[in-house]
């Protein structure tokens, strides 16, 4: 089997365009991407889109966009092109078809003409015997007689490929030595009566005809691998492929429940996190720890630190639990190592439609640009901007009832009244000394600085938490400040 070394490592990923891509998919796309990379390699992104019932051209595009959007650039495949060209299975039709002549030609493969009742039939016998309930080979040696009759009874026959009878063993990546035994690897079909190639034959061929050396990918199909490392064996005696690439399996990305994350579990979703405003690199940062890690001790690290240690053998085998809440303190970690003016151009569209809830003439570009260091320390993902600042943009806060019941207590119109007046004097080109009016303000009333800037800050963001308060005074600026405060006063008073 392949060996990784240097610039000979070639990779594939291969999605199929049906629905939204899921983040168990993006952790192996971002495996295979790093593997590439870290031994100056090749990526070859190809989809597997020959289920016309299910893929979409929509869903095509998704995956095109998705790709780009996580910076994941390969080195050949749709819009790059490559020496193996189509990189679309439906496109490669004529090429599968050719395939399977030439192993049926070559005694590898077979009609089988066996109905599904038939089939059903057999294997509930089996299975009452306490036998494998797999294909049983009826169809492997039929007579020229046979196959005549079959005809006259109008069967259309699948093609199927003949497994060897004798173990496979082969060396996972991330699993190590694995035997598979003949009795629970029966024969299997390659090819529909309809004469459409079947994943089992479509999937080995490209990889052998892209002279793919490495194919890492997903536990689940792990059962596989001795089947295609059959049908490689049978691919190479044809001149078809060169060699049998070496297989790591990665591990299952579980959810609540110890459950496989599934496409119907909202979290799975990689829309979802590009919606809510999660960082390409702190998603893949998180995805990354779900069955390897850079160190003991360091969970928050670069795309190019991932790509310089990456290594497919260093991937735990043990499935990984997706953990939202830690994905969005890394994705928080990635957010405050960026470059202010990158932060705030990332932030952009969820200070417009339809996403903001302000007139676009109600921005103001020179407050976004003083406040944007100030959220910067404060947000998780990049759609929380939104609420933290439209304090800034709208005509008057937007009051939060529960915010507001919470801040003002008894007491608090003359705090806020002696506030007001610290605050009329203060200069409002610093924020220590806003600070120091409120402060003060507190001080008079017996209250430390806590309790003091609640209603404050309530009267002018409409919120008991936010950005920091006294920064936030200061772009909104004096007139807005001390009209809000005095909106407060007039509803308390009312």
């Amino acid at each position: 089997m392949a060996s990784a070394s240097g610039s000979s490592v070639r990779v594939r990923f291969c999605p199929s365009p049906t629905g939204n891509p899921h983040v168990g998919l993006v952790r192996t796309a971002l495996f295979n991407w790093a593997f590439a990379k870290h031994h100056g390699g090749t990526l070859v992104f190809r989809i597997e889109d020959t289920d016309a019932a299910r893929d979409s051209e929509e869903s095509y595009n998704q995956l095109l966009d998705s790709m780009r959007w996580l910076g994941f650039d390969w080195d050949e495949g749709p819009e790059v092109g490559g020496p193996h060209a189509p990189y679309r299975q439906s496109q490669r039709m004529d090429i599968y078809q050719d395939v399977a002549r030439k192993l049926l030609d070559g005694g590898h493969a077979y009609h089988c003409y066996c109905s599904q009742e038939e089939l059903d039939t057999r294997r509930e016998a089996a299975r009452a015997a306490g036998k494998p309930s797999g294909y049983d080979g009826h169809c492997r040696e039929l007579t020229a007689a046979q196959v005549e009759e079959y005809t006259a009874q109008g069967r259309e026959p699948i093609v199927r490929f003949r497994m060897p009878d004798e173990p496979i063993t082969f060396t996972d990546l991330v699993r190590g030595e694995i035997t598979y035994l003949p009795e629970n690897v029966p024969d299997y079909g390659i090819v529909r009566a309809n004469g459409a190639p079947l994943y089992t034959l479509v999937n080995p061929v490209d990889d052998a005809l892209m002279e793919i050396t490495h194919v890492l990918r997903g536990e689940d199909l792990l059962s596989s691998t001795p089947r295609q490392i059959a049908l490689y064996k049978a691919l190479t005696e044809l001149g078809v492929a060169k060699e049998i690439p070496a297989f790591g399996h990665l591990p299952y990305v579980m959810g609540e429940g110890s459950k496989k994350l599934s496409k119907r579990d909202p979290q799975s979703s990689l829309n979802l996190y590009r919606e809510r405003g999660f960082l390409p690199e702190g998603l893949l940062n998180y995805l990354s720890l779900l069955g390897w890690s850079l160190s003991a001790d360091q969970d928050v690290f670069s795309i190019d630190e991932m790509v310089a240690a990456f290594d497919v053998t260093d991937v735990n085998p043990n499935p990984a639990r997706f953990d939202l809440k830690k994905c969005e303190a890394i994705n928080a970690d990635h957010i405050r190592m960026l470059d202010v003016k990158d932060f705030a151009e990332r932030c952009r569209p969820w200070l417009q439609a339809p996403h903001a809830p302000w007139a676009p003439e109600a921005f103001d570009e020179t407050k976004w640009q003083a406040i944007a260091p100030h959220a910067q320390t404060r947000l998780k993902v990049l759609s929380e901007i939104t609420d933290n600042v439209d304090f800034l943009f709208l005509p008057e806060p937007v009051f939060d009832e529960a915010s507001w019941n919470k801040a003002m207590k008894e007491g608090s119109d003359a705090l806020l009244l002696t506030a007001r007046d610290n605050l009329e004097a203060a200069d409002w080109t610093s924020a220590e000394s806003l600070k120091e009016a409120v402060l003060a303000a507190g001080e008079a009333h017996g209250l430390k600085l806590g309790k003091a800037q609640a209603p404050v800050r309530v009267a002018v963001t409409g919120r008991t938490v936010g950005l920091p308060l006294f920064e936030s005074l200061e772009v909104l600026g004096k007139e807005k400040s001390l009209a809000r405060v005095d909106a407060a006063l007039a509803r308390l008073a009312g």
